[in-house]
């Protein structure tokens, strides 16, 4: 945040999204992609191992379950097996949240400049914003893995965002789902509206405010400090 720039009174210019777990119910997809490759490494993982790792990209969301099980992976190469797996699921199993396209398009209404950033690398966010019908044509900017070296809960990625829609933090909202997600954009300066989609409310508690999906935002809750 720009010094002495007071958070609420600055007028939202820029809505970032995060994609996995709060426009796309992509988590259990890339959790099941992930155990299936380390399964045809021999080893045996479990759903909640990743969940300490949801919303910090694929390098640490793998990385971190192997370090777990003493496993040395060649990351680039178990990544790139993950991603195999994904993309074959997304056609016949991946899905919007109910309300995320719309309330994308009541942002786009009120002339408010869009970005998604994520964690993923673009492989993965051009198949899932394909697949919903939010294609990478319809943001101001899509920022990725690959924009900064350090990930969430790092605020980088935030940041890379709001440079890339001309707007300063304060002007900017997230939309969050995950716990390393909303530490990213509150270390960002940004406001950050909570989705319990993935974690539950009180997991939450950082972010400005906490609505239980997607569905039930509203415009208003983009600048309401309540």
């Amino acid at each position: 945040m720009i010094p002495g720039e007071d958070q609420r009174t600055v007028t939202c210019g820029g809505v970032i999204f995060d994609m996995d777990g709060v426009l796309t119910d992509s988590e259990p997809l890339i959790n099941a992609a992930a155990i299936a490759m380390f399964r045809e490494r021999g080893v045996g993982v479990a759903p909640e191992d990743f969940r300490p790792f949801i919303g910090t990209g694929e390098d640490r969301y793998i990385g971190g379950v192997a370090e777990k099980y003493g496993v040395v992976l060649d990351l680039p190469a178990a990544k790139r097996r993950t991603y195999e797996i994904y993309l074959d699921l997304v056609p016949r199993q991946l899905r919007a949240f109910p309300g995320a396209v719309e309330f994308v398009r009541q942002c786009r209404a009120a002339g408010l400049r869009l970005a998604v950033a994520s964690s993923a690398d673009l492989i993965k966010i051009h198949a899932n914003l394909r697949q919903i019908g939010l294609p990478p044509d319809v943001w101001d900017a899509v920022v990725s893995a690959e924009d900064a070296v350090h990930k969430k809960p790092a605020p980088d990625l935030f940041l890379a965002a709001a440079r890339k829609l001309a707007l300063t933090p304060a002007q900017c909202v997230v939309i969050e789902d995950a716990v390393n997600g909303v530490q990213a954009a509150k270390a960002a300066g940004m406001r950050c509206l909570a989705v319990a989609q993935s974690f539950p409310a009180a997991q939450l508690s950082q972010a400005d405010l906490v609505r239980p999906g997607i569905g039930d935002l509203r415009l208003a809750d983009l600048t309401d400090p309540a």
